[in-house]
């Protein structure tokens, strides 16, 4: 009886032991001198928040309560001891004029963290107006002295949800070297008219969900880069912007293949352009394979809602009569119906240097707007399989 008693008393104190582990403690902010007046600068409070969860043996959840801060660069640094939340309530404010904001590597950084988790419904407010007066990266190509609003870097695990990020000064976010990482019931604004406010950015990643998610933005709404596996993008809804777009690739030397990318379940209005994989020409020799575009919803998508553009070459920075050498193959574009702007709908561009293999056109239902008359199909270098019902017919194959 007494040994019985012993081992279950033993037993009740592990799980209370597991218990008192397992809950995350509580580090507000403001217990390191937050003030949220909207001029202090609150960076070292938060950094100094982060620090203590960061060290700490047992999980913790740093909290931003509700209240205007503003802060310059702050950087979430791990590895940490164990798992770390970040409860963000509150607006956190960037610095309006972009000279007050130096850092390179982004305004808010999470780096190297196993584990993190990002939450609250609060806002990251970028302030990127008078930046984007000032951004003149499309005519030079280097948009590297605006800061990206939220990088996330060598994440692994981490689920970030119900969090705003508006009028960023150059990407809202930035995914880069990330392993499991899932982005749900995100909210992306900037106006139609901001410069490279790309919504999200993914390179060299793998396992990448995004889900719920509701993007307005200046640029692309999703951009998937080099080194992109496994990327699922689905109940996303896009527009103002350019759509949702793999690439462009091809630009860089020892760029890293893509491959297996689906989008699916996806609403597009009003942007410049719907569902696109781009490609530069003159590009060294690169892949993308398994990229798949099915159930999606397109309004008044101005410029060929249904495309292949390996000939991309944006502000003439290119040799444009050299042909691509990325190898676009396995792609589908699946049950996509709505209105174009463009007569030409569906619009697949291959390389002459390496034609597109394996294109699968099915179940496709694009209509012209207005005056436009009925909408096209163009194709060069590549034959696709066309199954179900297709409007605009499918095009033959063409080379160049």
């Amino acid at each position: 009886m007494g040994s019985k008693f012993v081992l279950g008393a033993t037993f009740f104190l592990f799980l209370v032991a597991l218990f008192i582990k397992a809950k995350a403690a509580d580090i507000d902010i403001k217990k390191f001198g937050a003030k949220a007046d909207a001029k202090t600068d609150d960076s070292q409070a938060i950094n100094s928040a982060w620090k203590e969860a960061c060290t700490s043996a047992t999980p913790s959840t740093v909290v931003i309560a509700k209240g205007n801060y503003m802060v310059g660069p702050v950087k979430f640094q791990g590895p940490c001891k164990a798992p770390v939340s970040l409860r963000v309530e509150g607006t956190l404010q960037a610095p309006a004029e972009p000279e007050k904001l130096k850092s390179q590597d982004g305004w808010v950084i999470f780096q190297n963290i196993d584990g993190l988790s990002v939450s609250g419904g609060g806002t990251f407010d970028g302030q990127g107006s008078i930046a984007w007066s000032k951004n003149d990266c499309a005519k030079t190509g280097k948009c590297n002295s605006l800061p990206i609003s939220l990088r996330l870097t060598g994440l692994t695990n981490a689920h970030i949800q119900d969090i705003t990020s508006t009028n960023s000064k150059l990407f809202h976010m930035n995914i880069l070297n990330c392993k499991n990482v899932t982005l749900q019931h995100v909210t992306i604004s900037a106006p139609g008219e901001s410069l490279n406010t790309d919504g999200i950015h993914i390179g060299r990643s793998t396992n990448i969900n995004i889900t719920g998610a509701e993007i307005q933005t200046g640029d692309d709404c999703v951009s998937i880069g080099d080194g992109s596996q496994q990327i699922n993008i689905e109940k996303v809804t896009c527009g103002p912007g350019h759509g949702i777009s793999i690439g462009s690739l091809g630009r860089y030397h020892d760029e890293q293949p893509v491959r297996g990318v689906t989008v699916r379940n996806c609403t597009i209005k009003n942007t410049s352009n719907g569902v696109r994989v781009k490609t530069w020409p003159a590009s060294p020799n690169g892949v993308a394979s398994d990229l798949h575009f099915e159930d999606i919803i397109m309004e008044n998508v101005t410029t060929s809602p249904v495309l292949i553009d390996q000939e991309y070459c944006p502000n003439g920075q290119c040799q444009a009569k050299m042909p691509s050498r990325v190898k676009i193959s396995n792609v589908s574009f699946k049950n996509i119906r709505g209105t174009s702007a463009d007569p030409v709908a569906v619009k697949l561009a291959c390389s002459k240097g390496i034609p597109c293999q394996n294109v699968e056109i099915s179940d496709i239902n694009l209509t012209c707007n207005g005056k436009n008359g009925t909408c096209t199909s163009v194709c060069s270098n590549v034959n696709p399989t066309v199954t179900g019902k297709v409007i605009p017919p499918a095009c033959s194959a063409k080379t160049s």
